[in-house]
């Protein structure tokens, strides 16, 4: 039933579309028959953008093809070079997926998530519930980076931090995805933070490790050793399938010739506070000046250009780190 309503989802905004220009069309014949086309450009012209506007919006969906596109989304956040600002970075990072996964209709909740030792977060996992959501944030996959005044910075001088942002999807089932019980090993261990006694007394936390990929996997959020496994598993699913996934592009890449970077661990994107505002996508170019709007979730123009950049569309991309956005 799921399946049977995803397909009538996906087929129905067409079937829609063919009877908006077929509407048009019929519109534009009565205004041109009975002589009065301009009396009749005003309502042809809003039936046209309208249609426009849809159109746009199922080249996109049309543009979400790979095997696990139309999954639910897992997105998983980690500081790298920049100490205290770096935590800051991806806890900014952190509120920007959230307020976009509101904006968007989806369902979001913080899985786990780890306090930095003075500020922002040392580690983040995000669950993204709804139909595209990894498909859409694919774009988010790599390394971006933050360059700002320090507020952590008694000299106020300019830092450039990095924080780590991992996409992957939420596998419903076995799937293609099997995980052989003999492949991984699981420890028990206390878990650290905020929760009381809960947090002192039991030792609900759980790490998962995979052998053959050597893949490790934490959580300590739920109250339960259950619920924090089976959180952890569905995490480990979520990254052998984009590891798979990555794997097969980069097959096909080399196949046929194509330059791109997969962009896996690479620098993606540059957010520039000082001396000027500016957010820029180092593989489509895409640009965007008004950072305050971006940090607020309206990420949207580099979700449909890395779309459109993927499918070949776009530009080839560039060397990533080589911009002097510092």
């Amino acid at each position: 039933m799921r399946d049977t309503a995803a397909v009538r989802d996906f087929v129905a905004p067409y079937h829609e579309m063919s009877r908006k220009v077929s509407d048009a069309q019929t519109l534009l014949e009565m205004a041109d028959a009975e002589g009065e086309v301009e009396a009749y450009a005003g309502e042809i012209h809003s039936e046209l953008s309208g249609i426009e506007e849809k159109v746009a919006a199922l080249e996109i969906k049309a543009l979400l093809s790979g095997p696990h596109d139309r999954a639910s989304a897992i997105i998983e956040l980690k500081p790298g070079a920049g100490g205290t600002d770096a935590c800051d970075w991806a806890q900014m990072l952190e509120r920007m997926y959230l307020r976009w996964a509101d904006e968007q209709g989806y369902k979001a909740e913080i899985a786990s998530e780890q306090p930095g030792d003075v500020a922002g977060i040392s580690s983040a996992t995000i669950f993204v519930e709804g139909v595209n959501a990894y498909g859409m944030l694919r774009s988010e996959h790599g390394v971006h980076r933050l360059v700002r005044i320090s507020p952590f910075n008694a000299n106020g001088k300019r830092q450039t931090s990095f924080a780590a942002v991992e996409i992957m999807p939420q596998l419903e089932g076995p799937g293609e995805i099997q995980i052989d019980p003999k492949d991984i090993e699981i420890d028990t261990f206390r878990a650290s933070g905020a929760g009381g006694q809960h947090v002192n007394k039991t030792s609900s936390a759980v790490r998962v490790r995979h052998l053959p990929s050597g893949i490790v996997v934490e959580c300590q959020n739920e109250r339960s050793q259950f619920q924090n496994k089976e959180v952890a598993l569905k995490v480990l699913a979520g990254r052998l399938a984009e590891r798979k996934a990555r794997e097969e592009e980069a097959k096909l890449s080399a196949i046929r010739g194509d330059q791109r970077a997969i962009e896996w661990g690479s620098q993606i994107r540059s957010y520039v506070f000082q001396p000027y505002t500016l957010v820029k996508d180092h593989r489509t170019k895409a640009e965007a000046s008004d950072i305050n709007k971006v940090m607020d979730g309206h990420i949207e123009p580099f979700i449909t250009g890395y779309l459109r950049w993927r499918a070949g569309d776009g530009e080839t991309g560039a060397e990533h780190g080589n911009d002097d956005l510092e």
